[in-house]
């Protein structure tokens, strides 16, 4: 597999699939190279992607295998489920909805989904932007809820929520290779093309297709439709500019999401994103709207979304994400993407204020992938650990910057350890503990930083503690049934 790669990627420049001219030459070259080195380090069978500047493709490549039994090339038609992109366009009927009059951002979100738990504190706009957990309107958190919107969109255009999908945005722009996936009949029936489901455990394995759709997930596409359908944004041809802009900005300036879509501030650019995640299937949608720049991607496996941890809300703890942001932002191309053993000792030498945002997130980035592939590799593990300690090294206000996707890396690193040696790893404790405390001290309801904590503690067999914090998870007020629900809830009645 690894000698056929090149050959594709090469074939695709000889053909002019990739578009270049003087001004993008090396950074397309900077970004190939470190493309092709992330989908071998991720174990990725294929990968689609598309970069594009104005009105201009600058960059646009299609790498591996749609079928990897069959050694089916995947190419521009080659349609991938895109899981939570789905939102976008969720994000674009509901802003339509809005200027036609036909609801209002802050009506009762129970006016259209019958459930006699919902509050009516909760309006649409909280489930649009993932704040109606907890105190409702003040703190973000990923949910299920958003698929409650399906209801608001069919009940205010009295239609199918794909009917809807496909007559206000898929019709409109001329997506051919974009349909909601409902059954594995559609697939054959309609002759789509689409790049088959691996996972990776060790080795890679088939996977399986998540089917059926909601406003919170199932479309699927190819990222030259996902590019049309972002220039249609940029263009206000789908919505006006009030509404792109309403769309692109967080309800309070720390939250980390617009409507339908994350909005975050990095090294002074804001930055315009989405992700999809299935069991399967990732992609990664991201949007510099001061370069009029936007990158789409999708893999046939989960790992370019999945040990990012996007979940939280921090695109730039995406490999992928930083690759493009350096080559293609903030011309920052030299600045190598990964770190090895030899790369680490000089790593001091090569920090610069310029600079050093960037190389921090891309070192924890590094660690936080690290740390997941340890679970079927133990040289992970100890490369985690290494990049930690001379980020910590270099960077020893953690507290300061220290948030869920770093704790998430540390107490995976304890977890690892403690399920592969039977030993308690405590390298890090100091560090996860006061980043821990930090983060319930500033939300004493987020439902991750309680869930760490309340690991910590039980790895240090110290139950009063545990239980406080998985305490706090299920007497949370106004928060959905969730796996860490679930989590504490057994380890209570165990004890």
């Amino acid at each position: 597999m690894k000698k056929i790669i090149p050959i594709i990627f090469v074939s695709l420049i000889l053909t002019g699939c990739i578009k270049s001219n003087k001004h993008y030459k090396l950074k397309n070259e900077g970004f190939s190279t470190e493309l092709i080195q992330l989908k071998d380090y991720f174990h990725i069978p294929g990968l689609s992607v598309i970069i594009r500047q104005g009105n201009q493709t600058v960059y646009e490549n299609y790498i591996g295998f749609a079928d990897m039994e069959k050694q089916i090339a995947i190419d521009s038609s080659t349609t991938i489920p895109m899981a939570s992109l789905t939102k976008m366009f969720t994000g674009v009927l509901i802003m339509q909805l809005v200027e036609n009059k036909k609801i209002s951002l802050d009506e009762p979100i129970n006016k259209y989904v019958s459930n006699d738990k919902i509050s009516d504190s909760i309006k649409v706009k909280h489930v649009l932007s993932h704040t109606s957990q907890g105190d409702v309107g003040q703190n973000f958190y990923y949910s299920g809820r958003f698929g409650w919107l399906t209801t608001v969109v069919e009940k205010a255009y009295q239609s199918t929520f794909e009917e809807v999908i496909q007559e206000k945005i898929i019709k409109p722009l001329g997506l051919k290779n974009t349909y909601l996936l409902k059954d594995s009949s559609q697939i054959h029936n309609n002759g789509r093309k689409i790049a088959l489901p691996y996972f990776y455990e060790g080795e890679t394995k088939e996977g399986f297709i998540d089917y059926g759709f909601s406003a919170a997930a199932g479309i699927t596409s190819t990222v030259r439709d996902l590019a049309i359908f972002s220039k249609a944004i940029d263009d206000n041809s789908l919505m006006t500019e009030e509404s792109k802009l309403r769309m692109f900005t967080p309800s309070k300036t720390e939250l980390q999401y617009g409507y339908g879509i994350f909005s975050q501030q990095f090294k002074d650019k804001k930055l315009i994103w989405g992700y999809g995640q299935y069991d399967c299937y990732s992609s990664l949608f991201l949007k510099v709207p001061e370069e009029d720049i936007t990158l789409v991607i999708a893999a046939n496996n989960n790992l370019m979304s999945d040990p990012a941890r996007l979940i939280y809300g921090d695109v730039t703890y995406s490999l992928f994400a930083i690759s493009f942001l350096k080559n293609y932002v903030f011309d920052m191309s030299d600045i190598p993407l990964m770190e090895d053993e030899n790369s680490l000792t000089t790593l001091e030498s090569r920090v610069t204020q310029n600079n050093s945002q960037l190389y921090l997130k891309k070192l924890i980035a590094q660690s936080v992938a690290e740390s997941f592939l340890a679970m079927y590799d133990s040289v992970r593990s100890e490369r985690s650990k290494h990049i930690l300690e001379h980020t910590f090294k270099q960077f020893p206000d953690y507290v300061n910057y220290g948030d869920l996707t770093l704790m998430h890396n540390l107490i995976f690193l304890k977890a690892i350890a403690l399920r592969r040696e039977h030993v308690d790893f405590t390298n890090f404790d100091k560090q996860l503990k006061e980043i821990g405390l930090q983060l319930v001290t500033f939300d004493n309801d987020n439902p991750y930083a309680n869930y760490y904590l309340a690991n910590y503690y039980q790895s240090k067999s110290n139950s009063d503690s545990t239980r406080i914090f998985y305490s706090k998870i299920i007497n949370a007020h106004n928060f959905s049934k969730n796996w860490y629900t679930t989590e504490a809830e057994n380890w209570l009645k165990d004890k």
